[in-house]
């Protein structure tokens, strides 16, 4: 079986924290091709490091001239739509990282794109191939921990300046995006992902910060204004008496609460929603709580991105229809894009759609 060409839309800080580095373990199915990215310095840096013959600082010209079947789409939220249905309509199957849009209307038109072409669009984040969601998913499934009626999930960033991070983070505190659409996303995935769509939602959502100076990095210094609401609280409806909670935040330094927890009436399972070598917490009833090590990805500890563009890879090979799907991802566009009116509007909002 040949190697699927890819090429590299984004070689930011993500890409080469997360991405990059993992690459190897695909050495054997894939090749990388093409990168591109908006410094030409930078990008030239990444092709000259990892061995890729062709770099852009334009993506259009790149997926006209690229020999890559598929792309992995690493830019920011904002620019999501308008890279991923440039891919597809270039024929190419795409991996997007999450959010797939900051839109429903965009989600569906991406969604219907790569459908309409026949092409496989995989969509971050990843989590339910992860080690400890599956984990997870097999209790569920075998009753460990009897039916659940209640659970909760956290996606926060601390409170900015963050420390570490190579690129421009005002994207994540630009006008779509934010701490829902960046960090709320994993919980949301999670929880529906092993609970199901979710039927209603309200939420309260406030701003605390109003901008922030760069620590660190090629950015310090700079002052990064925050557009978006840092503080969210939203409650979900599962139907059946099934309910759930999920904050959102930039304006929380940590918690010891596990990002994931689900109650059943036989028990409570808790886990970390990004790091795949954090061990799984399990009450049952009779029983002390039990922490069981998830097996083991290719990558020690962190988020295991790298699995996700394993899974393009495997759909495209096998030709099978992607467990993170594009109607899953869309799902959680949409009770973030509805939890936010909810909280304008103070009311509770029925979901449209489903997976």
């Amino acid at each position: 079986m040949s190697k699927i060409k890819l090429a590299f839309i984004g070689v930011g800080d993500v890409a080469q924290r997360d991405y990059l580095p993992e690459f190897h373990r695909l050495g054997d199915r894939a090749e990388i091709v093409s990168v591109c990215g908006r410094t030409e310095s930078r990008v030239r840096s990444v092709a000259d490091q990892y061995g890729i013959a062709e770099w852009y600082t334009d993506y259009q010209t790149m997926l006209t001239r690229t020999e890559a079947e598929a792309v992995v789409n690493l830019t920011p939220i904002q620019l999501h739509f308008e890279t991923t249905v440039a891919a597809l309509q270039s024929g190419k199957h795409v991996y997007s990282e999450k959010p797939l849009a900051s839109s429903v209307s965009d989600a569906k038109r991406i969604r219907d794109e790569a459908t309409r072409r026949g092409l496989k669009l995989v969509c971050a984040p990843c989590v339910m191939l992860f080690p400890q969601v599956k984990y997870a998913q097999n209790l569920l499934e075998s009753g460990e921990i009897g039916e659940v009626y209640s659970a909760r999930g956290i996606g926060h960033y601390g409170v900015p300046p963050w420390f570490g991070y190579s690129s421009d983070p005002s994207p994540f505190f630009a006008a779509g995006g934010g701490p829902a659409m960046d960090m709320g996303v994993y919980p949301l995935h999670i929880l529906t992902g092993l609970l199901g769509p979710v039927k209603h939602v309200t939420a309260m959502t406030a701003q605390v910060l109003s901008s922030f100076i760069v620590a660190d990095g090629s950015f310090q210094g700079k002052e990064i204004p925050i557009e978006v609401k840092d503080n969210w609280h939203m409650v979900l409806d599962f139907g059946k008496s099934r309910l759930a909670s999920v904050a959102a935040q930039g304006c929380i330094r940590d918690t010891r609460a596990p990002q994931v927890e689900l109650h059943g009436l036989q028990g409570t399972i808790a886990l970390d929603a990004i790091d795949v070598s954090a061990p799984v917490e399990v009450f049952r009833v009779g029983s002390k709580w039990e922490r069981v090590a998830p097996p083991q990805t290719g990558r020690p500890s962190g988020p295991d991105h790298h699995l996700g563009v394993e899974h393009l890879v495997d759909c495209i090979q096998n030709n099978i229809e992607p467990i993170l799907s594009a109607q899953h991802a869309l799902h959680v566009v949409e009770i973030i894009e509805k939890a936010a009116q909810a909280a304008q509007e103070g009311k509770t909002l029925k979901l449209e759609s489903s997976f």
